[in-house]
């Protein structure tokens, strides 16, 4: 819904359909343009995109002058050009302890489905019947399940596993200091290849940078244990998804769970829905009503700080402040 424009009003551009309780903090001190029209972005103060947006330098251009930030509620910015943003003085604004709990949820029940087969019993016993669905699962106690990227996500997901489920993690995260594995209880990987050959589970936790992308690929898949299932809800362009996709094929990886891909959104004809050792979500992790609620408030609270000219707390290049 857009509120009714203003000439002295800011206006807020956004794809992203709030929630109410956001939109009611935001339309006291701006004119909401909502629906992701592009025409009606030049001259907006603030953008709050989802992760279809490419937020290029072009994109920027289009906005004009007034554009003073760009907010993603969620952690991720990779669709955001942040270098041309704080060289045109744009704020990026995300909100990153938003989606943690719902993301870290999902990863758990992406690992627990594919290990307990209960998307392959439900598909046969709804097509074969009662005794073709008897697939084997296996137990998850004291099984390695390595992660990569021990940030706020991948440390809830260590968490959970290995004190509630039992599981031995270990995990790769070079900048993290030990004083954070001790106090997990997570044994730390000096190396990605050091983690690879333990892993029975590996989940991916980490942001996309030019570092990581296609960080998991053919070589890293084949240093997994044979059998070893692979979560992925972190991006999808952090895994090379044909390698990803031979190994699913030749038995290499006996399944994945994965909430992201490359590209987004998946084709309809694209491989990985044809093979039935994987468990799609469309990229809906964060989107439980608890975390979109904490996203879009916590979006909503720092535009408002933004227009009032306060500083917002979680600005991605302070640099441009």
């Amino acid at each position: 819904m857009t509120t009714p424009a203003s000439p002295d009003r800011p206006r807020i551009w956004t794809d992203v359909r709030l929630e109410a309780e956001a939109v009611a903090l935001l339309e006291p001190h701006a004119t909401l343009v909502a629906g992701g029209d592009a025409a009606l972005l030049p001259g907006c103060t603030v953008a709050i995109i989802t992760a279809l947006i490419d937020a290029n330098g072009a994109w920027m251009d289009t906005a004009g002058d007034a554009l003073r930030a760009i907010c993603r509620p969620g952690i991720g910015v990779d669709n955001i050009d942040i270098a041309a943003a704080t060289k045109r003085g744009i704020l990026v604004i995300n909100t990153p302890d938003g989606p943690t709990e719902s993301t870290a949820e999902h990863a758990v029940a992406l690992l627990l489905a594919l290990a307990k087969q209960v998307v392959a019993s439900d598909r046969v016993l709804r097509t074969e019947g009662w005794r073709a669905a008897r697939l084997r699962g296996i137990e998850v106690r004291g099984k390695t399940l390595g992660i990569v990227g021990l940030g706020r996500i991948g440390r809830r997901v260590a968490q959970i596993c290995r004190q509630g489920l039992g599981m031995h993690v270990v995990a790769y995260d070079p900048p993290v200091p030990d004083e954070t594995f001790a106090a997990m209880d997570v044994e730390r990987a000096a190396t990605l290849d050091d983690l690879l050959p333990h892993a029975q589970f590996l989940s991916l936790h980490c942001a996309l940078t030019t570092e990581t992308r296609h960080l998991i690929g053919a070589r890293e898949l084949g240093l997994l244990p044979p059998g070893a299932l692979l979560i992925n809800v972190s991006r999808g362009a952090v895994v090379d998804q044909a390698a990803l996709i031979a190994a699913l094929s030749n038995g290499r990886l006996a399944g994945a769970g994965l909430d992201v891909f490359d590209p987004e959104p998946l084709p309809d004809d694209h491989p990985l829905l044809r093979l039935p050792n994987v468990i799609l979500t469309p990229h809906i992790a964060s989107y439980t009503a608890d975390g979109a609620r904490a996203m879009h408030i916590g979006v909503a609270q720092q535009v408002v700080q933004l227009l009032r000219g306060e500083r917002p707390p979680h600005i991605v290049n302070p640099e441009a402040w």
